[in-house]
């Protein structure tokens, strides 16, 4: 009996020592390169923080002129894995019930960067980012979207990083009739706006 209990240790410990160097044979010693896409990712959440600028609008619409100070906040969430990016008017109540408060959300969909913004609109817009040679520039091209354009539906994007505390934001808004209206926002870092003002 004991005989037996012995073999069949020996078995089972023989079974777990080829078992684990099976398993550490097939783990590749080398990092896989990271793709375009989460290159872009990665550089996007470099932009985490609060930020303040002005729009410039064309044409110009009625109920937002061009300087009107806009207030962005961009938050990494679910463990790395999305970015958040909400925008408001400056000097409008935080009141999402009742004035413009769109929310985008950037993540990864196996080898594409993707964005859905969930548009004051009533819709939700999906759009596939592609990367600027020099990788500065992330852009993010019309896929689909999912409820009603009755009332338009923002159609492209773009993020330029000038530096760390400085980016520039572009959107495109798809009117009804397919006329577009360009949002171009130059915003800077909230916190380094707010020392700039007690310096002075």
């Amino acid at each position: 009996m004991k005989s037996a209990r012995l073999v069949l240790s020996i078995v089972l410990l023989s079974a777990i020592t080829i078992a684990l160097a099976q398993s550490g044979a097939q783990k590749p010693t080398d990092k896989v390169a990271p793709t375009e896409a989460q290159k872009s990712f990665t550089l996007l959440k470099t932009l985490a923080g609060n930020w303040e600028g002005p729009v410039t609008v064309d044409p110009p619409q009625s109920g937002m002129g061009n300087g009107t100070v806009m207030q962005l906040s961009l938050r990494v969430t679910s463990r790395g894995n999305a970015l958040v990016h909400e925008l408001r008017e400056s000097g409008k109540p935080d009141d999402p019930a009742h004035h413009d408060h769109p929310v985008t959300m950037l993540y990864l969909d196996e080898d594409r960067l993707l964005l859905t913004h969930y548009c004051d609109a009533g819709n939700r817009p999906r759009m596939v980012a592609r990367t600027s040679p020099d990788g500065k520039t992330v852009e993010f091209d019309f896929l689909d979207v999912a409820g009603g354009t009755k009332y338009g539906h923002m159609h492209h994007a773009v993020f330029t990083i000038i530096d760390a505390n400085h980016h520039i934001a572009e959107w495109s808004f798809m009117m009804p009739g397919d006329k577009l209206v360009h949002g171009r926002m130059d915003l800077k870092r909230a916190q380094l706006l707010q020392c700039s003002k007690i310096a002075v």
